[in-house]
C-alpha cells in the first residue's frame, strides 16, 4: 500500500498536468452522476410523493414538480462549486471564476423556483371563494419583479466578485434613472393600491370604457394590464391606471341589486290622442287592471263637472277620460301584476316632451333577473304586448312615412 502511495506521489509530481485533468475530469464525472442520482432517483420518488398528495387538477401539481425539478438543479452546481478547490495546481483565479459561476447559477436556480413557488400561490389563492373580489396576480408579479432584481444584483456581484452592497450603493445614485425605467410599473403599483383598497374593479365585473373599446367581463387583473372579454368575444387589454386616470362604468352595483333597468319609449301619435266615448270606457271596464282607474277617474271627474254645472258653466268646459291616460294607467298596472319586474324598485309610466317622433310614453321599471338572454326577453315581451294592445284605446304608434288610409281597422271594433 505505501508503494502505491509513493508511485501515485512520484507520478504526481511527474505529471501534474495530467494529474489536475484527471482530477478535473472526475470532479465532472462527480457532478453528472450527483445530478442523476438527484433528478433519475431522488426527483422522481419526490414526484410520486407530489402526486400521492391531494390536489384539485393538474395546473397544482405541474406547479409543484416545476418547483422540484429547479431545485435539483443545485446538487451538480454545489459539487463543482466546492469541488473546483480539490483540482491541484489550478490558478486560484479560475478556482474562483468556476466557484463564482457555479454560486451564480446557484441564485438564478433559486430565484426561478421562488418564482414558479409565486405562481403556486396564486393557483391556491384563486381558489378561495373571495379571490375574484380581491386579485393578487399584480402583488405576485411584483413579488417576482423582485426576485429577479435582487438575483440580477446577486449575479453579477458574483461573477465580478464583489460585494453586493457596493452595486446597491451605485445603484441608489441611479434612482432617477431607474424611477424613468420603472414609471409604468410604479404607476400601475399605485394604480393597483387604489383600485384594491376602493373596490372599483373585480375578476368577472362588467365593465364598460368607451375610450378604450372595451365593454364585457374583466377576465384577468395583472401587474400593468388589466383584460377584458367583449361582448363579441374579442379580448381588449388596457393599462391598470386607466382605471384610475379614466371614467368607466361598472355594472356590479346592478347584478348586486338583482334588479336590471328597462328605460324604453313608445312614441304615440299625436293624431290619434283624444277623449274616449261613454261606450268606450265601458268596454275598457272589461279589463281588470283597468277599474279602480276608471273607478276613481269617473268619481273624481262627476265631482269636478257637478262643481262647474252649479257655476253654470257650458258642457264644453267639462273633463273626460282620454284614452292616452287610459292606456298609461293600464301599462303601469300592467307591470304592477308582471311577475318578472321587481316591485321594491322604481315603476313609473310617464310622458315626455313631444316632438317630431310623437309623445314618447316611456316605461321605467327593473326586471328581475339581470341575466343578458333573459332580460331581454322580458323586455320584449313587455313590448310585445303593448304594441299589440295599444289600438285597443284607439292608439297608434308613429312611424315614419306612415299613411293613416292604409291602417286596418282593428278587429275588435274600436276605432283605429
Amino acid at each position: 500500500m505505501e508503494n502505491w502511495l509513493e508511485q501515485l506521489q512520484n507520478f504526481q509530481n511527474a505529471h501534474s498536468g495530467i494529474y489536475s485533468a484527471i482530477v478535473a475530469a472526475g470532479l465532472i464525472l462527480a457532478a453528472l452522476l450527483a445530478n442523476w442520482v438527484t433528478k433519475r432517483l431522488l426527483l422522481r420518488g419526490l414526484v410520486r410523493i407530489l402526486h400521492a398528495l391531494p390536489a384539485r387538477d393538474a395546473e397544482e401539481n405541474n406547479a409543484r414538480i416545476a418547483i422540484a425539478a429547479r431545485l435539483a438543479n443545485v446538487v451538480p452546481a454545489l459539487v463543482l462549486a466546492y469541488g473546483a478547490s480539490a483540482i491541484p495546481e489550478v490558478h486560484e483565479t479560475l478556482q474562483t471564476i468556476i466557484r463564482n459561476v457555479c454560486i451564480a447559477f446557484l441564485v438564478l436556480t433559486v430565484g426561478l423556483s421562488l418564482a414558479k413557488a409565486f405562481d403556486l400561490a396564486g393557483i391556491l389563492y384563486n381558489r378561495r371563494p373571495d379571490a375574484p373580489n380581491k386579485p393578487i396576480k399584480g402583488y405576485l408579479q411584483l413579488g417576482k419583479l423582485v426576485i429577479f432584481c435582487v438575483a440580477a444584483i446577486l449575479i453579477i456581484a458574483t461573477l465580478i466578485n464583489r460585494n453586493p452592497l457596493i452595486l446597491l450603493s451605485g445603484l441608489g445614485a441611479m434612482a432617477a434613472v431607474l424611477m424613468l425605467i420603472f414609471q409604468d410599473t410604479i404607476l400601475s403599483l399605485v394604480a393597483s393600491l387604489q383600485i384594491g383598497s376602493n373596490d372599483m374593479v373585480r375578476i368577472g365585473d362588467w365593465i364598460e370604457m368607451p375610450s378604450q373599446n372595451a365593454d364585457g367581463d374583466v377576465i384577468e387583473i395583472a401587474l400593468h394590464t388589466v383584460k377584458v372579454r367583449n361582448w363579441d368575444k374579442t379580448i381588449t387589454t388596457l393599462p391598470v391606471r386607466k382605471l384610475i386616470t379614466d371614467s368607466f362604468k361598472n355594472w356590479r352595483g346592478m347584478q348586486e341589486a338583482g334588479g336590471r333597468r328597462i328605460k324604453r319609449s313608445l312614441f304615440i301619435d299625436q293624431r290619434s290622442v283624444r277623449f274616449l266615448e261613454d261606450a268606450e270606457v265601458v268596454r275598457l271596464e272589461e279589463f281588470v287592471v283597468l277599474n279602480r282607474y276608471l273607478e276613481h277617474k269617473r268619481k273624481e271627474l262627476a265631482e269636478w263637472n257637478r262643481k262647474l254645472e252649479e257655476m253654470g258653466a257650458r258642457p264644453v268646459n267639462e273633463r273626460r277620460v282620454t284614452n292616452l291616460g287610459t292606456f298609461r294607467a293600464y301599462v303601469e298596472e300592467y307591470l304592477r301584476h308582471n311577475p318578472h319586474i321587481r316591485q321594491d324598485m322604481t315603476l313609473l309610466v310617464r310622458q315626455l316632451q313631444p316632438g317630431a317622433t310623437g309623445i314618447p310614453l316611456e316605461i321605467y321599471c327593473f326586471t328581475n333577473d339581470t341575466r343578458w338572454a333573459v332580460y331581454e326577453g322580458i323586455q320584449s315581451d313587455i313590448f310585445d304586448h303593448l304594441l299589440a294592445i295599444l289600438p285597443v284605446f284607439g292608439l297608434r304608434v308613429y312611424q315614419q312615412c306612415s299613411d293613416l288610409s292604409g291602417m286596418v281597422p282593428p278587429a275588435n271594433g274600436f276605432p283605429g
